[in-house]
């Protein structure tokens, strides 16, 4: 019987294409460079990765058949329960059916557009699903009418095991959510393995995945996930799994039964048992789940949304007619469209 360690082994991680990351880091660093330099977009990265609060979210299948859709659809309604946000799906009461979108689109018929036809679960994050400067060439992934923002491979053949729980830690990352283990408030930094046993003799198991050597010596995360079926560069590793001190991070203190914190194979981690380790099977909602959808998408009365609405009007002003000339960029009308949605919030 194999150990968890074995199943675990040569698991493909959640990951976006290179091009793809590479086209978000750009537009962040951008981001990050308007607001702190320039006086009231103090708040501007953690903002525009919202939705709208109170505003109607698209979500549009693909492919996959109007059952898997109905399973896909209902796994999420935990997470519509918790926020003032709603996710719809286009439910078709007549034909039982709901929205489609195809590759061929080009007008926007969701801003979710899942798919299942690709390798692996993973999610574009936040208002990234509709940002069109990410791949404007059109490829797979992005943020255009026909492009792919949200994917879960394999489920139009079968659903894995668990599979309730992976449809919620993708649309939490389509609701800006990031993953837990990125949480600088949490252990995970200090506590994951990044690099190899001492003395490490670079051992490999019939299917190239580095393994423990001869004389039980392990490899770190860094090697590990520079073989196969991942084959991460360092600067992947980091990106996907590092924990920076952002300050325009959206984060609540370090929750262990959160659905975006990974359960990693044991060897991750320096310690066992590890804080950075799941508490729980990572299937529902924990309470800081929910408690971070109610803060990302409060009621119309809640204070913070009068807040956000007035910083985004005094964004608007800024980039119109206040901001220096760096900002005029390939961002920038991106960047009004997203201030103009949320100064009308609730409107």
């Amino acid at each position: 019987m194999q150990s968890d360690d074995d199943r675990e082994l040569g698991e493909v991680l959640e990951d976006l294409p290179d091009p793809v990351v590479a086209a978000l880091e750009v537009r962040d660093a951008w981001r990050r460079r308007l607001a702190a330099g320039t006086a009231g977009l103090e708040f501007l990265v953690s903002d525009l990765q919202k939705w709208p609060v109170g505003s109607a979210v698209r979500v549009a299948f693909l492919d996959g058949d109007s059952a898997l859709h109905a399973d896909v659809a209902a796994a999420t309604q935990q997470i519509s329960d918790a926020m003032n946000l709603i996710l719809d799906f286009g439910y078709d009461e007549d034909t039982g059916s709901f929205r489609r979108w195809t590759p061929s689109d080009t007008v926007l018929k969701a801003e979710i557009r899942v798919s299942f036809d690709m390798g692996g679960y993973w999610s574009l994050v936040g208002t990234d699903s509709t940002d069109v400067t990410i791949d404007p060439s059109g490829g797979p992934i992005g943020g255009l009418p026909g492009q792919r923002s949200l994917n879960l491979g394999g489920y139009a053949v079968s659903k894995p095991q668990g599979w309730e729980g992976t449809v919620r830690h993708e649309f939490l990352h389509a609701l800006a959510f990031q993953h837990e283990h990125q949480n600088f408030r949490g252990p995970c930094e200090d506590d994951f393995r990044w690099d190899d046993d001492s003395g490490y003799v670079p051992t490999k198991d019939p299917r190239g995945v580095f393994v423990k050597d001869a004389a039980g010596r392990a490899p770190g995360i860094y090697t590990y996930l520079a073989g196969p079926p991942n084959n991460w560069s360092k600067a992947k590793v980091d990106h996907n799994l590092r924990t920076e001190n952002d300050p325009g991070a959206v984060m609540g203190p370090f929750d262990a039964a959160s659905v975006m914190l990974y359960r990693f194979a044991s060897f991750f981690y320096k310690t066992n048992p590890s804080a950075c380790a799941p508490t729980g099977p990572g299937q529902e909602l924990s309470d800081g789940d929910k408690r971070g959808l109610s803060l990302l998408y409060p009621d119309l009365g809640d204070a913070s949304v009068s807040e956000l609405v007035e910083r985004s009007a005094r964004g608007l002003e800024i980039v119109g007619t206040e901001a220096p000339g760096e900002v005029v960029s390939i961002y920038t009308d991106r960047l009004v469209e997203l201030l103009e949605a949320h100064s009308a919030a609730g409107g």
